[in-house]
């Protein structure tokens, strides 16, 4: 390669993702929205889920496994752990475990509440895991924002049943849920969706009643479950008017974006090769267990195909 092909080249970074299963392919999606040439590699640790029945020892040790296994194997770069359970209770252990930059979805989500936030009181929901380990009440804490944290442990289930698609248009990140594929003759009002809106309104309404009863006046909602961007849409009508939801996917690729371009200068990432040809998005997707329910239900979180998912072991 010539000295000037080398400078007009762009910098396609090998990105790391990974998850306890495939919520966190939201937090890719976003990734892949925001440098559509870069290489990732995803990893679901789906036969060994939920994390948040495990201990922290258990939680730091599978998530390390499978943090060495996107460096080691595939030659990740950088890491975004696109788990929450994982980044509230073992990311320090990532850390000390690869030599490449590693980013949590938490911290970024506190970041953006306290940006938003004009009152300094936030709500936060999540998986009963993630509210157990106080992680975003922490974070937001660091930040002088007050949070209060909700586990709303329906709706998980309720996105994987696939109960989420009302026909209405989506955020920008997310252009795809609501709408196309997913959307094709569904009704705006089916039976499916209005159970779920109406799980979301009795937790929000719990919530927003707690934060009173707290004396907060709360004008921020953190999502802090990579599951939740799919009911995004049904979220942002339930609230308050003028509360701002905050999504941690969408923030923890943002910040991901940040911290490569702070790496390596911000230059040429993903701009395409040298003559105008364009570097394309490659995508290698695996999991540790439940190939055929990751293939079927990971499209959706991805907003495309997930192609085929590697099956690999990474020990018990």
């Amino acid at each position: 390669m010539s000295a000037n092909q080398a400078m007009t080249s762009p910098y396609t970074p090998t990105i790391g993702v990974f998850d306890s299963g495939f919520g966190g392919l939201t937090v890719l999606r976003s990734l892949i929205a925001r440098l559509p040439h870069a290489q990732f590699a995803f990893i679901g640790d789906t036969a060994r889920l939920p994390y948040g029945s495990k201990s922290r020892r258990t939680i730091a040790r599978y998530a390390v496994e499978s943090a060495q296994f996107l460096v080691r194997e595939q030659k990740a770069e950088f890491l975004v752990i696109a788990c929450n359970t994982a980044s509230a209770l073992a990311l320090d252990a990532i850390e000390a475990a690869v030599p490449v930059p590693v980013l949590g979805v938490i911290e970024p989500g506190a970041a953006t509440a306290r940006a938003a936030s004009r009152t300094g009181d936030v709500l936060v929901i999540a998986t009963d895991a993630t509210v157990r380990s106080h992680a975003y009440a922490a974070a937001c804490k660091a930040l002088g924002l007050r949070a209060l944290e909700k586990a709303c442990p329906l709706l998980v289930p309720l996105v994987e049943e696939g109960w989420i698609d009302d026909g209405v248009t989506d955020s920008p990140a997310f252009p795809a849920i609501g709408t196309g594929a997913y959307a094709a003759g569904a009704a705006p009002a089916t039976p499916q969706v209005a159970v779920t809106k109406q799980v979301i309104q009795i937790y929000l309404d719990e919530l927003l009643s707690e934060a009173k009863a707290a004396g907060m006046n709360p004008d921020t909602l953190v999502l802090g479950c990579t599951h939740y961007p799919l009911l995004r849409p049904l979220i942002e009508r339930a609230v308050p008017g003028g509360m701002r939801v905050i999504d941690s996917a969408e923030t923890a690729a943002e910040a991901a974006v940040r911290l490569i371009q702070g790496e390596h200068g911000g230059e040429n990432q993903g701009r395409g090769q040298a003559g105008g040809e364009v570097t394309p998005t490659t995508i290698r997707c695996f999991a540790t267990d439940s190939v055929e329910k990751f293939e079927r239900l990971g499209s959706r979180f991805l907003g495309q195909p997930v192609g085929q998912v590697e099956l690999v072991d990474l020990g018990g």
